[in-house]
């Protein structure tokens, strides 16, 4: 398939993410997690958030890592705060709530994407009776799923809100690459140092196969982590495979690398588009997505031609930009564009 804008899951393997997995598949090593290649993984992970003393988890994808965390916080009958767009809350088949025994999704109204603590706190004093599930965690994405991208003091002023009432905060950093590139800084600054508790670091959409990271910078109820891992089917018997890439990754900085050349795409897409008057790009671009709004028609005919994208957020177009995006794939997505439209 040609390259697209549907998804940033629709690439490949980066080199370095790869040239660790064939690394790894020389020769024979402990299974389950107990090779020197985890090993390294963690010392690699723990160095980069500057943090010695966090606790570090390999799972197979986002929604396995966002779940088992929730459920590991969570009690039953307990909730999560997040927002009205949130993969937790649109993207995951309930999966926190099953893996939980109950768990509930508070939802607050977010026309952008992203809570603040002012929705937080309306959230929390919705309701306080026995009748209703108690909020124990606050869920935010970072970048987030309309694209946008958590300051350093927003993330503090929400871990400030959560502390008033006993929250936990929890990052769902399927992207969070990309906005640690967008804001140009460390992994640590954005992450505990900001106040977060736990963090979902997204591998698969910055340039590795598979695989996710749950990072514990505080030490919250995951005791039995790694039960609820192997309960979960999460538990990987030839580690390594999942846990090498990241050395790759996060060595030299090709994790920020990736994420800055996919947030450049999508600048220069949305360039592109600020100069067809029949398209309006509804939302700031922060990271590596465009959500713009097409006629009707334009959006069936481009389709017609084979281009993938998705129509969501309010009957909008997203397009998303990958590692591997290129300038020129780009023109020719904006040529048929305005062919379509001259007609």
């Amino acid at each position: 398939m040609a390259e697209q804008f549907a998804s940033d899951n629709y690439a490949g393997i980066c080199p370095e993410a790869l040239e660790m997995m064939v690394k790894a598949n020389a020769g024979h090593e402990i299974a389950y997690g107990d090779d020197s290649w985890t090993a390294k993984a963690v010392d690699t992970i723990k160095k980069t958030f500057e943090k010695e003393d966090s606790e570090v988890h390999f799972v197979f994808n986002g929604t396995a890592a966002n779940s088992l965390v929730l459920s590991s916080v969570c009690r039953p009958y307990q909730a999560v705060i997040c927002g009205e767009y949130s993969h937790i809350e649109t993207d995951e088949c309930s999966a926190p709530g099953f893996f939980s025994g109950g768990t509930k999704n508070l939802i607050a109204r977010t026309p952008d994407g992203k809570l603040t603590p002012e929705l937080i706190e309306q959230v929390v004093k919705r309701r306080d009776d026995v009748h209703s599930a108690k909020p124990k965690a606050v869920s935010i994405a970072q970048s987030t799923e309309t694209g946008l991208v958590y300051t350093i003091d927003e993330v503090k002023a929400i871990s400030k809100v959560c502390k008033q009432y006993g929250l936990k905060l929890h990052m769902d950093g399927a992207r969070f690459a990309n906005a640690c590139a967008a804001l140009n800084c460390t992994a640590a600054e954005i992450t505990w140092k900001a106040g977060v508790d736990v963090l979902c670091l997204g591998g698969s959409k910055n340039g590795m196969a598979l695989g996710e990271a749950v990072i514990f910078f505080t030490k919250i109820e995951n005791e039995d982590f790694d039960a609820r891992i192997k309960q979960a089917g999460q538990l990987a018997s030839k580690m390594r495979f999942l846990t090498a890439p990241w050395i790759g990754m996060l060595t030299n900085d090709v994790w920020l690398k990736n994420a800055r050349h996919s947030n450049q795409c999508a600048q220069y897409f949305a360039s592109k588009l600020r100069d067809i008057p029949e398209i309006k790009i509804i939302l700031p671009v922060e990271a590596n997505a465009v959500f713009a709004s097409f006629p009707p028609a334009l959006t069936e005919q481009l389709h017609s031609l084979h281009w993938h994208f998705y129509e969501i957020i309010e009957s909008s177009n997203r397009f998303m930009f990958a590692w591997d995006s290129t300038t020129a794939r780009i023109d020719e997505f904006v040529a048929d564009i305005r062919r379509i439209l001259a007609k």
